[in-house]
């Protein structure tokens, strides 16, 4: 049976305990979940406890690798937790970790969401893009609806002036193609732009006249 025989403080990380299992190194885990089981250096380790401390090191590493991610961008949870999943680190030890993040605020969807929103529609994208951005990023559908809402206001935006400046400046573009040509394809453009309704295929009907 392994015998636990080390569990000193982690000069790194405040609050840590360096774990050796029959003297290698095993994990560096928070106390706060260690003290739990009880643990004692020299006795042996019965495989409920091995198996607990095997977890706690998984989520441990799913955390740190979180963290890696969202040091470089930010990320919404849904798409974290894919990546995360997708490295190999156990789904359960993912949601684990992730919550961790959720609680200490570095994690928050709706926060997300807003930045997310408000940048790029001052790059000219769209409400119904934003949208089908957000969620396909997996932020909820009413979260990414009041996210893309509250940015629009919060930056001055009209969707219908908007979609008018984008419209003329890439029919402008387009002058040499033939009518039904530039109908379609100005079309398509303030679709993938995230531009739709009525009032965008009026504006299309105007400037391919």
């Amino acid at each position: 049976m392994p015998t636990l025989t080390g569990l000193a403080p982690d000069p790194r990380q405040l609050g840590y305990r360096l774990v050796e299992v029959d003297r290698g190194r095993f994990a560096s885990l928070p106390l706060t979940a260690l003290e739990p089981l009880g643990l004692a250096v020299g006795a042996a380790l019965e495989p409920a406890a091995l198996n607990r401390l095997r977890d706690l090191a998984d989520v441990e590493a799913a955390h740190r690798a979180a963290i890696r991610a969202l040091a470089r961008r930010a990320y919404a949870r849904g798409d974290l937790r894919r990546r995360l999943v997708k490295r190999q680190h156990p789904p359960a030890a993912v949601d684990a970790a992730l919550e961790r993040l959720m609680s200490g605020g570095l994690l928050d969807d709706g926060r997300f969401a807003e930045q997310y929103a408000a940048l790029r529609a001052t790059r000219g994208k769209g409400p119904a893009r934003l949208l089908r951005d957000l969620l396909a990023q997996g932020v909820e559908q009413r979260t990414a609806e009041q996210a893309v809402q509250r940015a629009l206001d919060e930056e001055g935006i009209d969707p219908r002036v908007e979609a008018r400046a984008i419209a003329t400046k890439r029919a402008r573009q387009l002058a040499g193609v033939p009518p039904p040509i530039r109908k379609r394809r100005l079309m398509a453009f303030l679709l993938r732009r995230g531009y739709t309704g009525a009032q965008v295929r009026a504006l299309v009907e105007e400037l391919c006249r």
